[in-house]
């Protein structure tokens, strides 16, 4: 397994609403280039990163699954649904298309395995920090945005995104 003293980062640039515009207010998904490196490679990918970033949260707490679950990177996140069993969590549906990872707890470290089967250590303190930053950069760019205007049908799944996105940024 490989350990760094950086063994995992993840940014983004250009981020901005899927059809190109300057703001559009029906649009509920921050789209950007995002950039994962983890241990020796190197991800890029046209992502959902307001999905990434609830889903990095989510990782936080929970063991994560490459290819069984949302991907890390995911393509889009046409849909948001309440999961309705009682947590407060939704889950985000899109297309099959990302780049994904394993994501396993062990004591106060992360292993994280990617589809080359190369397993990287990262102390918790670390990943938290990375994945605090990406989820902060994120909701600052929705903050720099007028109000999104969710349709009457997505508004209480939108609503309850934020919801477990801040239940889960205070838990970080």
């Amino acid at each position: 397994m490989a350990v760094s003293k950086k063994a995992f980062s993840i940014g983004f640039d250009n981020i901005g609403w899927l059809d190109g515009l300057e703001n559009d207010p029906g649009d509920y998904c921050a789209h950007a280039h995002a950039v994962a490196h983890i241990g020796d490679e190197t991800f890029e990918y046209e992502a959902t990163v307001s999905a990434t970033a609830l889903y990095l949260l989510k990782s936080l707490s929970e063991d994560h699954r490459a290819h069984k679950e949302e991907q890390f990177l995911p393509c889009c996140g046409f849909n948001i649904f309440e999961k309705g069993d009682g947590t407060g969590d939704v889950v985000i549906l899109g297309c099959p298309n990302g780049i994904d990872w394993d994501l396993v707890h062990l004591g106060d470290q992360v292993i994280l395995t990617t589809d080359s089967g190369a397993k990287t250590v990262v102390p918790f303190e670390e990943y938290r920090e990375e994945v605090l930053a990406f989820a902060d950069k994120v909701e600052a760019f929705y903050d720099s945005q007028p109000p999104r205007e969710p349709a009457e049908d997505d508004a209480a799944a939108y609503r309850a995104l934020w919801e477990e996105w801040h239940r889960r940024r205070r838990k970080g």
